[in-house]
């Protein structure tokens, strides 16, 4: 079964290495020492977490039926006549939103602020790394 290490961990889980530290730390999550000696969390507990967090309630969650959302920071606005395009860094992931310009306007949308991409497709492509 594969492994993985805390740094590892924390970028599947999209939180700092240092949360993930401390969710281990506090037995959140059961970590083992690999050969090498390194801390490492087995990949059937990483997934069982991950859900875990996911499903934990949040007291400022929208309720919406897009699942997938990735919150982060806007890093780019560009406003045309009728349309816009709207960047956000959501941890290791860029999102590009193509949308109306009158949107933009009533979300205040500006570089810098933070926003949520909620993504739903009927599409979807994993692939294995």
């Amino acid at each position: 079964m594969q492994s993985y290490t805390i740094g590892q961990a924390a970028r599947l889980l999209g939180v700092s290495a240092d949360t993930a530290r401390r969710w281990a730390d506090a037995g959140r999550v059961a970590t083992h020492r690999d050969e090498s000696g390194r801390r490492v969390i087995d990949g059937k507990s990483l997934a069982a977490f991950s859900v875990e967090i996911a499903q934990s309630e949040d007291e400022d969650a929208s309720y919406t039926s897009a699942r997938n959302s990735f919150p982060g920071i806007v890093t780019d606005v560009k406003l045309g006549d009728v349309a816009a395009q709207v960047t956000i860094q959501a941890g290791p992931h860029r999102l590009v939103s193509l949308l109306t310009r009158e949107a933009v306007e009533e979300l205040g949308l500006e570089v810098g602020m933070q926003a949520t991409a909620r993504v739903k497709s009927t599409s979807v492509h994993i692939d294995r790394t």
